[in-house]
């Protein structure tokens, strides 16, 4: 019988989703509040685009992470479970004569990942309409296909009414897709050296240290934080960034456990796994400038780590 990971790695993986925080956005001034609010590009998405994003304190530090997706009339926000109540709270901070609604339909609208090199093929077989390129949605019938996944494997996020969740998961598995665990969806994700908001993406990182630059653009003008992203980039380079570690070692060390660069401190995991499929722990770590470069072998709780960028 194959596996979730299995699934994951060479076949089609479903991923119950619906705990995530999905928000709908409506009022003629939503896209320019979002716009002036968020990292990537806004106001001249068209329907059927999507963006990944950071919301960004005015230090420039990462106070929430969501995919956006356009609409004809309205945007979705998707976003963490942990961040339901935490991302319409900093939007209407900044709603002062705009003409913007938000509504949390998270319990009306559910998501499912199809996950995997043979998640198309899944897809495709029960009619699905797929987008074409990356960050973007089409529509099949009531539900919403979009081009994000969880793990980093090729794949899609589906956005259905919630009434049809557990009758979509039905089709999906009839069609070959395999249920995951969150676990697995994890161990993934993180061999894909794919960080995840709240345990790689904290709360006092700035964009350039995840180096997760497609949520960010360099030509939209003035956001919130704006500022210091610039000053960065204008610099070169952070003291830190996020790397994918290798570590020759079967137990994977705890969030926290300190990165060694011939014995001095130099950086800190954020997230590990033992991976089967590389026979070795792969993890997430913040680390020092110049120990971050590909290549370079730091040690972690006294097993050589490799550094590989993500």
């Amino acid at each position: 019988m194959t596996s979730g990971y299995e699934a994951l790695r060479q076949g089609a993986a479903v991923l119950d989703l619906s705990a995530r925080a999905r928000i709908v956005a409506r009022g003629r001034d939503r896209a320019r509040l979002l716009h002036n609010l968020t990292t990537n590009e806004v106001k001249k998405m068209l329907p059927g685009e999507a963006a990944y994003a950071f919301l960004l304190t005015p230090q420039g530090r990462i106070q929430a992470d969501l995919n956006l997706l356009c609409f004809t009339d309205h945007f979705l926000l998707d976003t963490e479970p942990d961040l339901r109540e935490k991302v319409p709270a900093l939007i209407r901070k900044y709603i002062i004569a705009d003409q913007v609604e938000l509504e949390d339909v998270t319990a009306a609208i559910s998501s499912i990942g199809v996950e995997g090199p043979g998640s198309g093929k899944v897809l495709e077989s029960l009619g699905a309409a797929l987008p074409l390129a990356a960050f973007a949605h089409t529509q099949w019938g009531d539900t919403t296909v979009a081009s994000i996944t969880l793990s980093g494997q090729p794949g899609y996020r589906l956005f259905v009414p919630a009434a049809r969740h557990g009758e979509l998961l039905r089709m999906l598995g009839e069609a070959g897709g395999i249920p995951v665990s969150a676990e697995d969806a994890r161990t993934v994700r993180i061999e894909n050296g794919r960080p995840r908001y709240g345990e790689d993406i904290l709360e006092t990182s700035l964009p350039q240290e995840t180096q997760q630059m497609h949520a960010v653009s360099f030509t939209k003008g003035c956001y919130l934080g704006q500022e210091i992203v610039e000053r960065i980039r204008a610099r070169g380079h952070v003291n830190r960034t996020l790397v994918r570690l290798e570590i020759e070692a079967s137990e994977a060390p705890a969030a926290g456990t300190k990165v060694l660069a011939g014995g001095t401190e130099c950086g800190e995991v954020t997230s590990a796994v033992h991976s089967g499929n590389a026979g070795k722990v792969v993890a997430l770590a913040y680390v020092r400038v110049p120990h971050n470069e590909s290549g370079t072998v730091l040690t972690v709780a006294g097993a050589p780590a490799r550094v590989t960028v993500p």
